[in-house]
């Protein structure tokens, strides 16, 4: 290389014995001329200090011996500077001031003593500035595994706290460390999302939490096996809606929990959330029913899914048990208008009313009669969201869009 011109090696050994006030001297610039350095105290002046030094020494060790340098100081300012929060851009702009001042330094000895020619000097510009550059780009990538550390560790830590946030395993004093720690106030708008995700492991909503942030809602996250979870807060202006909007445009299958107001309420909502989300098909997003029906069968699964079976098994043990079953959900959404059903779905009012007949026929239950009516009704929600031994249950789709 062409910074092993003769008469290098002896400048380099005076300025490794002038290195106290060298370091002194590009430290001072540093902090008079980049920006982080000057404002911040994130990085104490002796550890700037010795990092400077450190690295001026590994320079002009290796422009003495002529041979490629130890990395190690680069290496140990690039994970320094990372686990102070120093921007990189701020970090390179201070090794820029480091070489630029050592640059400066070996052309002045060399006139000074005339161990190296002008000409010489020019010659070696290319060779130390690019030793220089092997330094830098040690202490990036070092910088930078650093980071990526730090966003690791940084990440399984927020997961432990949501699934101890999701499971109700935190006492008071805890929640607040918690929020604290997930960027979360413990009282506000909140929503829990269960997602299914495409396989063990495999995100349903990659890059949820930024396009969420987008909208101001923070938001914090725990992959499961077979579902990705969320705790959403939400800002005054945010509405579920604009939460729903931007699930679907992930095209996945979620579930939505009703607005609580407290963290302490996660683990009820997320209950609500995945009973949401077992009622969906491929690609829909739905809110939780936040009904007092839905609530009280959702506090008693095993018990609602005996109901829905016990009043609705006749209609389900039919082939034709979806269409029939479409109908009366259709029914109950059109406030018991037939005429209103048929047009949702696009078939004559009697077509609806043979239909319900039938239902009725089959259930043994008047749709005339307001308790066998609320039977029907809590059984309908009952096989919509909740999981049981009911049969060919996934086959059975139900209209989610319809308004009520």
């Amino acid at each position: 290389m062409s910074h092993t011109a003769p008469g290098l090696p002896a400048v380099a050994e005076t300025l490794l014995a002038r290195l106290d006030p060298l370091t002194a001297g590009v430290t001072a610039r540093i902090r008079a001329e980049v920006g982080f350095y000057v404002v911040s105290d994130d990085v104490p002046d002796a550890s700037l200090a010795e990092s400077v030094r450190d690295n001026l020494r590994l320079i002009l060790r290796a422009l003495i011996a002529g041979e490629p340098p130890d990395l190690a100081a680069a290496h140990a300012t690039g994970r320094e500077r990372a686990v102070q929060s120093a921007p990189l851009p701020e970090v390179l702009a201070a090794f820029r001031i480091g070489f630029g001042g050592l640059w400066a330094a070996i052309a002045a000895e060399a006139r000074a003593t005339g161990a190296i020619g002008d000409a010489t000097l020019v010659d070696m510009v290319a060779g130390v500035w690019q030793l220089a550059g092997d330094v830098a780009d040690a202490m990036t990538a070092a910088y930078r595994d650093a980071v990526a550390e730090m966003m690791l560790r940084d990440e399984h830590r927020r997961s432990v706290l949501v699934e101890a946030l999701l499971s109700g395993e935190i006492d008071q004093r805890s929640l607040w460390e918690t929020a604290h720690a997930l960027r979360l106030p413990v009282e506000g708008r909140f929503v829990v999302v269960a997602a299914a995700t495409p396989e063990p492991g495999g995100e349903a909503l990659p890059g949820i939490a930024s396009r969420l942030a987008a909208s101001d809602i923070r938001s914090a996250w725990r992959l499961q096996p077979h579902q990705q979870v969320g705790v959403l807060a939400l800002p005054a202006p945010a509405t579920v809606d604009g939460v729903l909007t931007v699930l679907r445009r992930a095209n996945a299958r979620a579930g939505v929990s009703p607005v609580y107001r407290t963290l302490r309420e996660t683990p009820q909502a997320l209950q609500f959330a995945r009973l949401a989300l077992r009622s969906l098909g491929d690609g829909e997003v739905a809110q939780f029913a936040d009904t007092p029906l839905a609530v009280l069968l959702a506090a008693a699964p095993a018990e609602a899914g005996q109901v829905a079976a016990r009043v609705l098994g006749p209609v389900l043990a039919l082939e034709d048990r979806a269409r029939l079953l479409d109908t009366l959900e259709c029914w109950f959404g059109a406030g018991g208008s037939a005429a209103e059903a048929a047009r949702r779905l696009f078939c004559h009012p009697n077509t609806v009313r043979y239909r319900l007949r039938r239902v009725e026929e089959l259930t043994g239950r008047k749709l005339t009669d307001p308790a066998a009516v609320a039977e029907l009704s809590a059984a309908l929600q009952a096989l919509r969201m909740l999981p049981g031994p009911l049969p060919d249950r996934d086959r059975i789709r139900w209209r989610h869009d319809e308004p009520r």
